[in-house]
């Protein structure tokens, strides 16, 4: 069964009884970071991007004759707005295969290119700024009609390069006008694109590269470009190397700058390229995503170029994205774009609406994001849980230095604004306390983050805690949550400012399909989805593409969840999560784990475990700094950490001193926190009997976490064996 990418969201816990309560627990000391961040602004009100000249900007204008040929070649009457495909079955594993376009009366409208979606924006869009990014600290921009002949010459130059039809271009870097302008050039020639997390071992790019039938491999870096080089003798279908950001430290046969790519696009008439183009169909493959293998080797997700622009139209259309005739949409790149959902997002939705696309620096998640979100102002912000959680605790750091009459006006603010928001979610009439709340204290909060302007804030891609959301609303941020996976092309649920109902991923996107199957008493079952968000098969796999589409075309997703009367979306976990204990009883461990995280704001991950064991146990960690440089979990607790601790009694600072000497305060606060949620529990089988603190947190490089923080709980059993099994030996004696 695919692996989820949406949004799998906590069923939550009933509302605190007191909003100020609840907030004096996730503000520890108060909530006095106003002072601290508002200081953090004050050199950043007001900037934005300047527009300067690039070496990026350098490619000619459109001329008439290149805007008519574009027009042409994507006009309405051209043959892939006309596909039959009754020859052709829902699915295909092969990466030239050709599948039967989902139309439906649900969603009729005829299928189009990759190209003609561009075609189009470029005629609305042209002279708008389609991409910002930083160069020496100054910002500079590109253009639609700049962005559209770069995507060209890249094409041309990758076809130089002898780029086959249906093999592929893999990208291995960080987010950046040379990865948009890529990926479009790599669709445009025929091929394929595919994106590597910069995060890939030298192994697993060499498996994807290999897959793919990678016949170039785009790189930012020196670092990156060794990765490839130690593999390359293992890669039959690889020609050549482009590097981007970093120059190769010597002229190495077959490895080109990517102005070299762009004067070797120069050498290829423009109507060879035309050529390939008028021979593309909304149903061939023009991307592959890979999941992150968290149940055995990544399998490639093939989209179709109708999956991608149905999905960056309707989809988007659904999040309340703009036009940019209505509103240009400003938004900040930096979540890998190896993910489905920030390729979507930034990439693809970019193009359809004419948005303008700013890309972070690659330290983004290391600290320095929050300091382009300042100067671009976002309009649409879309992060996965971690992100929004590192948000929360930059401000709770901040709320633990300041003074305290500041910390009560915050506490005091986010109270009014989380009652409010709890119990009036979809009134515009907020009483005279909230606007007071919102416009002396909150709307700074806000401003402090770069969210000034931000009108909408998507997360997905793993469950978000019910304290996080609490959280936020209590800044009057809505966090919107949307539900799909790389199989569905990103998001089949969305929610908006129009369509939204907390702890749910929303409705399902106009055109498309969703049933519930197997439901149990409760109406929760196996979530099906069917429309022109589904992919079209695994690719070199028949055997999953199978398992995972049935034979009237329904994608099986293995999530759980269940469906409520107006048709709002609610995960309550995955199937193979599922534990059945040795008693026979299933638990779903999602709602028990963060009810643990809810109860014990100490807890930075809990998981719990008793797949065919006599009783439910749970693995702990504890929340921690993570390094500036490189974000691993350090030994230092967090703000919040501490004054928990100071609560219970303890003065330990790191989480060694807690687990070393089995710290009796934290101990013993944690097994109340248990025993509270033990107390909810339905019966005793779903009852917490013995519990760990690891000594450090879950992370990407410990194995323990997937590159969008979503747990890899077959890798937890296996490394944290030892301690699990010490559980139930005990029991035995």
């Amino acid at each position: 069964m695919p692996d989820s990418v949406g949004a799998p969201q906590a069923s939550g816990p009933a509302p605190e009884s007191s909003a100020a309560r609840f907030l004096s627990r996730l503000l520890p000391g108060g909530p006095g970071c106003v002072q601290k961040l508002s200081l953090n602004l004050q050199n950043q009100q007001g900037v934005r991007p300047n527009v300067t000249s690039s070496s990026l900007t350098d490619a000619r204008k459109l001329s008439k004759e290149s805007l008519s040929r574009a027009l042409t070649l994507s006009s309405p009457e051209e043959k892939d707005a006309q596909l039959d495909g009754s020859e052709e079955k829902l699915w295909t594993t092969r990466a030239d295969g050709r599948v039967r376009p989902r139309v439906h009366p649900a969603c009729p409208q005829p299928p189009y290119t990759v190209h003609r979606m561009f075609s189009e924006a470029l005629d609305k869009y042209g002279d708008l700024h389609a991409m910002g990014f930083k160069r020496q600290g100054t910002w500079e921009h590109i253009s639609y009609s700049q962005y559209y002949q770069l995507a060209r010459k890249a094409a041309k130059g990758f076809l130089k390069l002898g780029l086959q039809q249906a093999h592929s271009v893999a990208i291995l870097g960080f987010n950046s006008p040379e990865w948009f302008f890529s990926a479009v050039g790599a669709v445009f020639a025929g091929g394929i694109v595919t994106g590597i997390y910069t995060t890939s071992s030298p192994e697993a790019c060499q498996y994807i590269a290999h897959d793919s039938r990678a016949n170039i491999i785009v790189v930012d870096t020196q670092k990156q470009l060794e990765k490839i080089l130690k593999t390359w003798k293992h890669l039959p279908h690889l020609r050549a190397a482009v590097i981007y950001r970093d120059a190769p430290p010597k002229k190495m046969a077959n490895v080109y700058t990517m102005d070299e790519l762009l004067q070797l696009g120069d050498g290829l008439p423009e109507e060879t390229l035309d050529a390939v183009i008028a021979t593309q169909r909304p149903n061939q493959c023009c991307v592959l995503v890979y999941t992150s293998g968290t149940t055995g080797s990544p399998k490639g997700v093939m989209l179709s170029q109708d999956n991608i622009t149905w999905t960056a139209r309707y989809s988007s259309q659904a999040g309340d994205i703009r036009p940019a005739e209505v509103q240009q949409e400003v938004v900040v790149s930096y979540l890998p774009l190896s993910h489905i959902a920030a390729q979507i997002y930034d990439l693809w939705t970019g193009i359809q609406w004419g948005a303008q696309v700013c890309f972070a620096e690659p330290d983004a998640l290391k600290g320095s994001l929050v300091n382009t979100l300042r100067e671009v102002e976002p309009t649409s912000h879309m992060g996965v849980p971690r992100v929004w959680e590192k948000f929360m605790e930059r401000i709770q750091e901040a709320a633990a230095q300041s003074g305290f009459i500041r910390r009560k006006m915050l506490l005091w603010a986010m109270s009014v604004a989380l009652e409010q928001n709890l119990t009036c979610p979809g009134s515009d009439l907020k009483p005279f306390s909230a606007r007071l709340a919102d416009y002396l204290v909150l709307s700074r909060v806000r401003q402090a983050l770069g969210f000034a302007k931000c009108q909408k804030s998507f997360y997905g891609a793993a469950p978000m805690t019910a304290e996080t959301q609490h959280f936020f609303l209590g800044l009057n941020i809505r966090l919107y949550a949307g539900y799909g996976l790389s199989e569905t092309s990103g998001p089949h649920f969305m929610s908006s400012p129009n369509n939204y109902r907390l702890y749910s991923s929303g409705k399902v996107v106009p055109g498309c399909l969703a049933k519930v199957v197997s439901e149990d008493a409760e109406g929760v079952g196996e979530i099906c989805l069917w429309g022109r968000t589904v992919f079209m098969g695994y690719l070199h796999m028949e055997d999953k593409t199978r398992e995972a589409i049935d034979d009237d075309g329904w994608l099986h997703t293995g999530d759980m969840g269940r469906l409520d009367a107006d048709g709002f979306l609610y995960i309550t976990g995955r199937l193979k999560e599922l534990i059945i204990t040795a008693g026979g009883e299933n638990v779903p461990p999602v709602p028990i784990e963060e009810a643990v995280k809810t109860e014990l704001p100490i807890i930075s991950n809990a998981m719990l475990i008793g797949d065919q064991r006599k009783f439910l146990s749970m693995l702990l960690t504890l929340k921690c700094v993570l390094d500036a440089d490189t974000s691993e979990p350090t030994d230092s607790l967090t703000e919040p950490a501490v004054a928990f601790c100071q609560r219970v009694g303890s003065k330990a600072t790191t989480v060694s001193e807690i687990v070393s000497a089995k710290d009796e305060a934290v101990y013993q606060a944690i097994e109340q926190g248990i025993q509270r949620v033990n107390s909810k529990a339905a019966a005793r089988p779903y009852c917490i009997q013995k519990w760990a603190i690891l000594q450090r947190d879950f992370s990407i490089s410990g194995g323990e976490l997937g590159p969008t923080m979503k747990l890899k709980r077959l890798t937890v059993l296996d490394k944290y064996k030892d301690i699990i099994d010490s559980f139930y030996q005990e029991q035995k004696k």
